[in-house]
């Protein structure tokens, strides 16, 4: 029986189902439903179920409206009417929301899985090139040199902060919602404790109202995942630039490259420009879902349905990027001499030349000045700084020529990168003991 008089309209029921994609829930359903149930769980049923779906065999029908109901009018068909004693004291409320929530904390955990294997990959990468000079840009333009480890570690701490945003979405999965019923409760005295326990929650929701409208756990791993996408994105961009031929400082493992359908001699950066874009795809699942609960009366509606999409597609997007950019860190072969050749430009010594100044007495701001005026009077005259003439140091500072030695110790490349002695700088020293940092972060020694 049923209060309709007449059967839905084929469109919405196209329109109101989710089993084309919840049906990828079925691992939580299965064993939320068997904590829920013990007499069907021991009499075999409920593993019978779990079997099919597990094979492939599950005989998935059209009036299925979402994964929930196939599995129940499954367990019916194969234990008869007692079988729909599996819906009681609960509903597809709370059913739906303990599911997701369910694989909301498993993704969570399989992100911070894969962030720990692209550190490691990049802690080992620093490792072996920790004194290889490189050019530091902003803007684009090279601005100071660093080691190529001292560049890799950023992105090192970069991922271990979405790992810690991670772990955050995970314990905010850790509360369980199933028993909450429809909205208000349910109609017996059920175990909730007992359920949190089986299926390995932390605690209960409290409140019935917020266990099945809420979805900060999913706003939360979103989150997470579009800060880690933008990281990713940032990575992939690098890459992409210096494995050019106008860089040259690396190129790309074949196995994450592609070749041109037209120009032979082409091996293509697409991983790492998938990476790029696949951080505003993240970024745009988050902003949809936040738009999906804006506003939204308490308790439940049919919007929150459409929390799976955008979630499953963040998973499984993170995840793959996740696997490609450690793919591409682990196989990149570095060219440590067009990378020193790069370094080796004079001009990126300037501040290192203001910072000279400034110990011998002059103001920064005034240091500032005859560095930049030296600058010009280097390029109009196409030399190096240290190429300048002594007339053309005591043109730009009478202080400057009168040290002319120490001014030609500071143009030495290694001083600029071995000057940088503050806790976080580019020294070898402080290098080396980032390195410790970061090993300690993995819980793994140095390499011996």
């Amino acid at each position: 029986m049923s209060r309709f008089h007449e059967p839905p309209d084929p469109n919405f029921h196209r329109l109101n189902a989710s089993i084309a994609f919840d049906r990828r829930l079925w691992p939580q359903d299965v064993a939320q439903s068997r904590a829920h149930s013990s007499m069907l769980a021991s009499a075999g049923i409920i593993s019978q179920v779990e079997d099919e779906l597990r094979e492939g065999i599950f005989g998935f029908e059209d009036g299925d409206e979402d994964i929930h109901m196939a599995i129940e009018r499954r367990v019916i068909e194969i234990a008869g009417p007692v079988g729909g004693k599996l819906h009681t004291a609960r509903s597809r409320n709370d059913q739906v929301a303990t599911d997701l929530t369910m694989f909301t904390r498993e993704r969570a955990r399989e992100a911070q899985a894969a962030l720990n294997v692209l550190m490691t990959a990049l802690l080992g990468r620093a490792e072996e090139h920790v004194d290889w000079p490189m050019p530091g840009y902003t803007h684009m333009q090279r601005a100071q040199p660093v080691y190529l480890a001292h560049h890799l570690l950023a992105y090192f701490w970069m991922f271990a902060r979405d790992c810690s945003r991670f772990a955050f979405a995970e314990r905010e999965s850790g509360r369980l919602p199933l028993g909450a019923g429809a909205l208000a409760g349910v109609n017996f005295d059920t175990d909730r404790a007992l359920l949190a326990r089986e299926l390995e929650f932390d605690e209960i929701i409290p409140n019935s109202i917020d266990a099945v409208s809420g979805r900060d756990f999913v706003l939360d791993y979103l989150a997470a995942a579009a800060t880690c996408a933008t990281h990713l994105s940032r990575l992939g961009a690098e890459l992409v630039l210096f494995s050019s031929a106008e860089f040259g400082f690396c190129e790309m493992p074949d196995a994450w490259s592609s070749g041109s359908s037209i120009m032979p001699q082409k091996k293509n950066p697409d991983a790492a420009e998938l990476l790029r874009a696949k951080a505003p795809r993240v970024v745009g699942h988050l902003a949809a879902f936040h738009g999906v609960l804006h506003a939204l009366p308490l308790t439940y509606n049919k919007d929150l349905q459409e929390d799976k999409e955008h979630l499953f597609d963040v998973a499984d997007t993170i995840e793959l990027a996740l696997a490609a950019a450690t793919g591409m860190i682990t196989g990149a072969r570095f060219d440590r001499e067009r990378m020193r050749e790069a370094a080796s430009d004079e001009l990126i010594a300037a501040t290192d030349v203001a910072d000279l100044l400034v110990r011998l007495g002059m103001p920064f701001r005034e240091a500032h000045g005859v560095v930049a005026g030296l600058v010009r009077t280097a390029l109009d005259a196409g030399k190096s700084l240290s190429q300048l003439t002594d007339d053309e140091l005591i043109a730009a500072s009478e202080l400057l020529a009168a040290n002319r030695d120490s001014f030609h110790a500071v143009l030495s490349a290694s001083s600029w990168l071995e000057s940088k002695l503050s806790e976080g700088g580019t020294s070898l020293s402080r290098v080396r003991e980032q390195l410790q940092l970061a090993r300690s972060v993995l819980g793994v020694t140095a390499p011996t």
